[in-house]
């Protein structure tokens, strides 16, 4: 996916899409995934991320929020990500299955800056 039609899928008004919208802008890094994921499993992931970032007090934007999208969603789940060029925050993309349409957007404070990715743009 290239960089511009990923930014117009983020200018969606949310706090946390936008967040992840003024990051891509900065130059991070940022990658979108071939194939889907059951939004089943990715519900119950992310479900049990939150209560583990809510127990440890790990800093999220969106993560309750995307947590009960992915309840609602029936279809399969496009993934992508990006990373904040310093590494302070990772945001995760949910997208339908062909990319046209985020679902949900969450965002989580690494506490140790992670390197980009190798196969990130």
């Amino acid at each position: 996916m290239d960089r511009e039609k990923l930014e117009r899928l983020l200018d969606v008004g949310d706090e946390t899409s936008l967040a992840a919208l003024s990051a891509l802008r900065a130059g991070a890094s940022y990658v979108v995934w071939d194939g889907t994921t059951s939004v089943k499993s990715l519900a119950t992931v992310y479900g049990r991320r939150l209560r583990h970032t809510l127990r440890k007090g790990i800093e999220t934007s969106g993560l309750a929020r995307a947590v009960q999208r992915l309840d609602l969603y029936s279809g399969p789940v496009r993934l992508g990500q990006i990373r904040t060029a310093d590494g302070s925050w990772v945001f995760m993309l949910f997208l339908d299955e062909d990319g046209s349409t985020l679902l949900a957007c969450t965002g989580v404070r690494q506490t140790q800056p992670i390197p980009p990715r190798p196969d990130a743009c």
